[in-house]
């Protein structure tokens, strides 16, 4: 049974060299819990989630071009995350406000090539 995810998930990122972290602001509360509660549509770069440190895919532009700039030496440079679309799979039969509840099973993926994980739900209700 999946976990339901809270506020401050800990994210890791395949091209990132640093944990993240997920952001939800207080509109959703867990019962008993009182940890706000993800949905599927909280991705929002930088404001949902952080940054992952430095990145290291020469798919991201800057990276690409530290990288060249060092005769081919990697150079990863700070992420920025370019999350474009949600969460996913996300809870079956769990919704909030109208909206998928996030599980700890989900990923999103970065525009340069990352794939986002939760490591740590913050949060110990399990939901089917």
């Amino acid at each position: 049974m999946p976990k339901l995810v809270g506020n401050g998930a800990k994210l890791k990122c395949s091209e990132g060299l640093s944990p993240g972290s997920l952001t939800i602001l207080p509109v959703q509360m867990i019962d008993g819990a009182n940890v706000p509660a993800a949905t599927v549509n909280d991705f929002t770069p930088m404001l949902n989630v952080s940054s992952f440190g430095m990145c290291k895919t020469t798919a991201n532009p800057q990276v690409a071009s530290a990288t060249s700039a060092a005769s081919g030496t990697l150079t990863p440079m700070p992420c920025v995350p370019v999350i474009t679309s949600p969460w996913s799979p996300g809870a079956d039969l769990v919704t909030l406000a109208g909206q998928k509840a996030l599980t700890a099973n989900s990923k999103c993926s970065c525009a340069w090539s990352g794939s986002i994980e939760i490591t740590d739900p913050a949060c110990d209700v399990d939901i089917e």
